[in-house]
């Protein structure tokens, strides 16, 4: 049986991913290059993975830190739904550009969670997003969130 990372080895692992998304950055912003395209689907699916996955870290550190510590709480907190905001319009955003080629129109492409998805990569973005939805929905209040819903909503 493995045993969970200790926090001290987890930090290159989040160094690496920041590393990562600089990279990524970078190589979008070179000048020397044809510009880049415009952003895609799939683009958008890794990138709300990458949120996604910054949210549950954070709400590990809200839990850690709110106790000891309410005020520096508070801001993570703040920070937990702010970081949430963003994977929605991310979300909102990935259904805003076209799809494939069989699934052409706004209709087809748009989130309908009473029906699966077309398949990957929607499948997965929509999955994540629901799940990542019904977690902040347990622990934040309406109020908190009364700027930002969720296209994906049982």
């Amino acid at each position: 049986m493995t045993q969970p990372p200790s926090a001290s080895d987890a930090h290159p692992y989040l160094r690496a991913a920041s590393a990562g998304v600089l990279h990524h950055t970078r190589a979008l912003a070179q000048p020397d290059t044809v510009p880049p395209p415009p952003v895609d689907r799939l683009h958008l699916d890794v990138l709300h993975a990458h949120l996604t996955a910054l949210h549950r870290l954070l709400d590990r550190l809200v839990e850690t830190t709110r106790p000891p510590h309410p005020a520096a709480g508070r801001r993570l907190s703040t920070a937990y739904t702010r970081l949430w905001q963003a994977a929605t319009e991310i979300h909102s955003a990935f259904h805003l550009l076209p799809g494939n080629a069989a699934a052409e129109g706004a209709e087809a492409s748009a989130c309908h969670p009473e029906r699966l998805p077309e398949g990957p990569p929607v499948l997965t973005i929509c999955q994540r997003h629901l799940a990542a939805g019904h977690v902040i929905r347990r622990k934040t209040t309406p109020a908190d969130l009364r700027a930002h819903t969720t296209a994906c909503v049982r």
